[in-house]
């Protein structure tokens, strides 16, 4: 069966999380030196650097089985890499959410959220 409502979300996360990685890797000393201050004060305060990398590579993990997965269920109608992008993408939210909260950064979290819904939505359509 062919999904539109899918492939649109499957697109959506993956121009989402292959922008924020682009971003992550064309201004990595910018992005540490805000995130160095907005964990100042939590105990991620030392492991900025490492946790962006983290995150860097789940945001394209999570892209790049978006991208291939919108492919796949266009193509074949295939919904196992749509499924794997889906769960790395509410994954990598969640662990995104975390940061934010661990950072009393509320509005943050808030709109973290906005993308976590349509991201588990994926996943119960391609489950």
């Amino acid at each position: 069966m062919f999904n539109v409502a899918s492939i649109l979300i499957l697109a959506f996360l993956a121009v989402t999380f292959i922008q924020s990685g682009y971003d992550k890797v064309m201004d990595w000393k910018g992005n540490v030196a805000w995130l160095k201050e907005h964990f100042a004060k939590t105990r991620l305060k030392n492991q900025v650097p490492l946790a962006l990398f983290h995150i860097l590579v789940l945001e394209l993990i999570s892209g790049v089985l978006c991208i291939v997965g919108g492919i796949q269920l266009l193509v074949n109608n295939g919904r196992a890499f749509g499924l794997y992008g889906g769960v790395f993408s509410c994954i990598t939210l969640i662990m995104l959410l975390f940061g934010q909260r661990l950072a009393k950064d509320y509005d943050g979290a808030r709109t973290i959220v906005i993308y976590f819904i349509p991201a588990v939505m994926v996943v119960y359509w391609l489950s």
